[in-house]
């Protein structure tokens, strides 16, 4: 059951251009934003968790494949409802039964190629209006309350606040003293240090630290000019969280959709 929704929709920017990791040989793989996690793109899974706040105006920065990602949208209600045509005449779709996602509202927007992630957004800057919008990756999910992610960003009143999380070691970790004696072992061990999961807040000012060319990223340049200036905060989030980054990340994150997905808030 979703969460309560908040009086105001904000545009979720998803970043979704990049090649990523190819699933398949040869590079001849969908854009991970489409590699299916059950019978869904978990860019599907990402935009119900925000559509479940009530966040439902998505800006989709296209890159690698974004022909596969506009086909998936142009297509999603005549492939997921019934509907009643008549072939070979004009064509009249009429559909059946209320639309499955409510409300929503797609922009797929063509932000090159190679374009670093810093650069797609500065280039989808025309679709954000002039007050808060959402970042996120395209290949992550978690269980983020955003209604208190935007509470805790309201409250500091600086540009931007990125979403942290503790992810676990994907190695056993050891301690052994100077002499090579092993004192303890530990698997998937949950680390110390944050990372930044995405699920990310900015005010239409910190637009203003995107700027350059199409070498221009997001974590190497964009966030720590913000943090250098006092204006980038962070979200303590200790609940679920789980990229995509491999084909085994796909297999544990359907396995956990069949049974019992954490991160579904809707």
């Amino acid at each position: 059951m979703g969460e309560t929704r908040v009086s105001e929709s904000w545009p979720v920017v998803i970043l979704v251009g990049g090649m990523g990791t190819r699933l398949g040989p040869n590079g001849e793989a969908p854009p991970k934003a489409l590699v299916e996690v059950g019978d869904k793109p978990i860019l599907w899974h990402v935009m119900k968790i925000y559509a479940a706040f009530g966040h439902t105006q998505f800006v989709l920065t296209l890159g690698y494949r974004g022909d596969l990602i506009r086909r998936y949208w142009l297509d999603y209600d005549v492939m997921s409802r019934d509907l009643t045509f008549s072939p070979g005449e004009v064509c009249e779709l009429t559909f059946h039964h209320p639309a499955a996602e409510p409300g929503w509202r797609v922009t797929l927007a063509d932000t090159g190629l190679r374009t670093n992630k810093g650069a797609r957004i500065r280039r989808v800057a025309e679709y954000l209006g002039e007050g808060t919008f959402f970042v996120t990756y395209g290949d992550g999910l978690g269980d983020v309350d955003i209604n208190a992610l935007l509470a805790f960003h309201r409250g500091h009143g600086k540009l931007a606040t990125i979403t942290g999380v503790r992810p676990f070691s994907q190695y056993g970790l050891v301690d052994v003293t100077d002499d090579g004696r092993v004192t303890g072992v530990y698997e998937k061990a949950r680390l110390d240090h944050w990372i930044n999961a995405g699920f990310m807040v900015l005010e239409h000012g910190a637009l203003d630290y995107f700027q350059g060319g199409d070498t221009l990223d997001l974590e190497k340049h964009v966030l720590p000019h913000l943090a250098a200036d006092g204006q980038l905060m962070m979200y303590r989030h200790t609940g679920f969280w789980q990229s995509m980054d491999t084909f085994k990340d796909a297999q544990v994150l359907t396995e956990l959709w069949e049974t019992s997905a954490p991160w579904q808030v809707w």
